[in-house]
């Protein structure tokens, strides 16, 4: 594959809990403004990776790393980097939609006020909402608790909650598993819109999901990076015989 400078890399990336090494010697590239997938069977490392590309391992007290994790060819665990700005620029969008219990409106406006946003508040949430593809939805209940929207909502409010913090790079931990299939294809339509403007890594089981919504799809098995590649080539003409037997089936 060729394409230009990515905006996150890791070279020979191994990251350990404690004695366990969870992902092992992993070299990827991610585009900018692109959807990339990464596919896997349950604990092949595909959530730890994602969490490397914004430091939420840090939070781990037995994690541990070898390696480079890049972002804009900056080293973001050697560097002097911020790490409170650092996420500010990688948002992340988990598994189950956590929205604050405050208002709509606050879920969106709380991150930038605390980081001194000075512009019309107002304005920024019909804007991310907007981006979200949920403003026609909630415009008329935006004092309203965020936990009183479905899930699918609460999903696409998560969303709107890091676009208000101006990412560049939004990571997506199996956003629609706890979603039914209606919200699924709305945040699969809201990911199509938003890689306009941001870079996209999306963590999924669903390899249909995948292949609908990613250009490039890396797929990982106990620790390992097997194959990565254009999504069209993983998922019609696979290199690797691990990758063609999990793409068919063949792992039960």
């Amino acid at each position: 594959m060729s394409f230009g400078s990515p905006i996150l890399e890791t070279r020979n990336l191994n990251v350990y809990y404690g004695q366990k090494k969870v992902v092992r010697n992993v070299s990827i590239k991610v585009p900018k403004k692109t959807v990339t997938a990464l596919i896997g069977p349950s604990g092949c490392g595909k959530s730890t990776l994602l969490r490397t590309f914004n430091r939420m391992n840090d939070f781990i007290d037995i994690f541990r790393h070898e390696g480079e994790v890049l972002f804009e060819g900056t080293d973001i665990y050697r560097s002097q980097m911020e790490v409170t700005e650092f996420r500010r620029r990688v948002g992340m969008v988990f598994q189950k939609p956590n929205p604050f219990t405050s208002s709509i409106a606050k879920n969106i406006t709380w991150g930038p006020q605390i980081n001194g946003y000075q512009g019309n508040l107002d304005e920024l949430v019909e804007s991310c909402l907007r981006k979200a593809a949920l403003w026609d939805e909630v415009k008329d209940k935006l004092n309203d608790s965020g936990l009183a929207l479905s899930g699918g909502q609460q999903q696409r409010l998560c969303i709107a909650r890091a676009i208000a913090m101006d990412p560049e790079v939004i990571l997506m931990d199996e956003p629609c598993s706890a979603l039914d299939p209606a919200s699924t294809l709305a945040i699969e339509d809201l990911i199509h819109e938003l890689k306009k403007n941001y870079t996209i890594v999306i963590v999924t089981h669903n390899m249909q999901q995948a292949a609908r919504v990613s250009e490039y799809t890396a797929f990982m098995y106990n620790g390992d990076l097997i194959e990565f590649d254009g999504t069209s080539k993983i998922f019609s003409h696979p290199e690797e015989k691990l990758t063609r037997d999990y793409i068919v089936g063949r792992f039960g």
